[in-house]
């Protein structure tokens, strides 16, 4: 007995050391990227274009970022990306929020059908097929002035995961909560506003970390729409021509520069609200 639980501790020792160095691996891969586009930021052009495998810079080049500031707009790119993030975060928190909740307790023909249909696109991205009748869907409604278009075409890609985490939230919350409040007099919508909603704060701080990066990381949607106004693009946008500011050759050290300055409030708000985006994914996922 002894002798087979010793062998049987060895074999799980072995097995979680190839899972931590699995995990470094690709924790390694994925944070590789962020590593070098910083230290890229302290490089020379010339050192980029020549390229090599040295991560870090041969000379410290600081002026990077001042001239990314200034030859950008990045005052006025800042307030556009805050602005997208800010609006596909508001629509998706509305959206998915009532939908799930009308999902989970609404009774009416064909619901498994539509949601069965909503969860679907989760799995299916149309992908870069949908931009031209989009854009000239929204040329006609003349909302291409404007980031607002961006924001609900942005929101409604989204949806199908964040109903999916409200609704099986909602589904865990006792219906006598419910019942209660019709008795108190509640409407439907009521029992939404008063009832449900200040119960779905933990999957409502993982719509709201999600959406906002979906919309603080959009890239393609914003370039097509704000091709013609330069003063619409987010900073993705805004990054990216970048490495069009130098002289001949593309200004990689400038665009590198951006992207680091990009990435900072996105780093903030992950640190800040991590453990909230945590717990509500554990619990959409657990109680659903």
């Amino acid at each position: 007995m002894e002798k087979g639980h010793a062998v049987y501790s060895t074999q799980t020792k072995i097995l979680r050391g190839l899972i931590w160095v699995f995990m470094l691996f690709m924790a390694v891969l994925m944070i590789f990227p962020v590593i070098y586009i910083v230290f890229g930021s302290f490089k020379g052009n010339s050192e980029l274009l020549v390229g090599g495998t040295n991560i870090f810079p041969k000379k410290w080049v600081f002026s990077n970022y001042s001239n990314a500031w200034q030859q950008a707009n990045f005052a006025r790119y800042t307030v556009n990306s805050i602005f997208l993030a800010l609006g596909v975060m508001f629509v998706s928190l509305i959206n998915s929020t009532m939908a799930g909740y009308v999902f989970s307790r609404r009774k009416f023909k064909g619901k498994e059908i539509l949601y069965g249909i909503f969860v679907m696109f989760m799995f299916i991205n149309v992908g870069s097929v949908s931009l031209r009748p989009l854009f000239e869907l929204s040329v006609k409604l003349h909302m291409n002035k404007s980031l607002i278009s961006v924001i609900l075409i942005s929101a409604g890609g989204g949806q199908a995961t964040y109903l999916f985490l409200s609704r099986g939230f909602v589904n865990a919350l006792p219906m006598e909560l419910d019942e209660a409040a019709k008795i108190d007099g509640c409407t439907f919508f009521q029992i939404y506003r008063l009832v449900i909603l200040p119960l779905l704060k933990p999957v409502m701080a993982t719509i709201a970390l999600l959406s906002f990066r979906q919309g603080w990381n959009e890239y393609i949607l914003p370039l097509v729409f704000t091709m013609t106004n330069e003063n619409l693009r987010p900073l993705t946008v805004g990054v990216n021509m970048l490495k069009n500011a130098g002289d001949g050759a593309a200004a990689w050290d400038i665009m590198f520069a951006g992207a680091s300055i990009a990435i900072i409030p996105m780093l903030v708000i992950y640190c800040i609200f991590s453990r909230n985006f945590m717990s509500g994914m554990t619990a959409g996922a657990v109680k659903g």
